[in-house]
């Protein structure tokens, strides 16, 4: 089965993560999956309105701004969708009547991208700028990829698809939180949005085991990131494919980009 860029079914794109410095908020990071990339922001905790205040937690509000004009219904459902994923993996009452603000930017339009990939790559970025910011604890480290199973090939499934439009007939996005106790890491599907036309339940079972072994080298990126945060030299990430020896590069840049969004 052949791909785009020659990649074997499990395998990702190269990852690149870069902790870019934004002004005015406590922590920012980008991620990407080759093209498909995101940036995200971490403010907080901050003062809250009194409309949002809560007695027991901390507030948490994700926004997700679109490349161009206003948030619309698109942008709005995925914020809610980072929001959901990301509230398990933080411990908000540490911080009772404050607000944690995420705002997030996808750098690539979905009607150019799979939708997944680009929910992914948010999901990613915000973890890593919440890592970046280290005000807020947390119980855990969110990872998400995207599955998409094609037609035809014997139904094969490939994790982080970029297969055109009409290629793929089942698809979806699998966020792990991963935890550690000591040297222990433990992962734990969170959510998923899949969706299949055909198929039996086995077909879900062997996507999220598929993007599970993804989501481990990602995490295995975003640790090795994090220890290379405020070094001047880059840092090279090198993540092994789970069923081969294949490198993948993710360079982690702590430069200043000159894309970059304003929060």
């Amino acid at each position: 089965m052949s791909r785009l860029q020659g990649r074997q079914p499990h395998e990702l794109r190269p990852i690149k993560i870069s902790f870019d410095g934004l002004a005015r908020v406590d922590g920012s990071a980008r991620f990407s999956f080759g093209p498909i990339s995101a940036l995200s922001s971490v403010s907080g905790p901050i003062e809250v309105r009194l409309a949002s205040e809560n007695a027991s937690q901390a507030t948490l509000e994700v926004l997700v701004r679109p490349l161009s004009n206003v948030p619309a219904t698109e942008a709005k459902a995925l914020a809610a969708t980072v929001r959901a994923l990301l509230t398990p993996s933080l411990l908000l009452a540490s911080n009772p009547r404050s607000l944690v603000q995420i705002v997030a930017q996808a750098l690539v339009s979905s009607k150019k991208a799979n939708a997944n990939a680009v929910t992914a790559a948010v999901v990613n970025a915000s973890s890593l700028a919440l890592l970046n910011a280290g005000s807020v604890p947390m119980r855990g480290v969110v990872c998400a990829v995207a599955v998409g199973r094609r037609k035809g090939d014997g139904g094969a499934l490939v994790v982080d698809p970029d297969e055109g439009h009409g290629v793929l007939d089942a698809e979806g996005c699998f966020a792990f939180m991963f935890t550690r106790d000591g040297s222990d890491t433990q992962a734990q599907c969170v959510w998923t949005n899949w969706k299949q036309g055909s198929g039996d339940e086995s077909v879900l079972s062997a996507a999220r085991e598929l993007a599970g072994r993804a989501a481990d080298d990602v995490y295995a990126a975003i640790h090795t990131s994090v220890e290379g945060i405020g070094q001047a030299e880059p840092t090279i990430v090198l993540s092994k494919a789970r069923s081969e020896e294949t490198a993948m590069e993710a360079i982690v840049d702590n430069e200043e980009s000159d894309d970059k969004m304003e929060i």
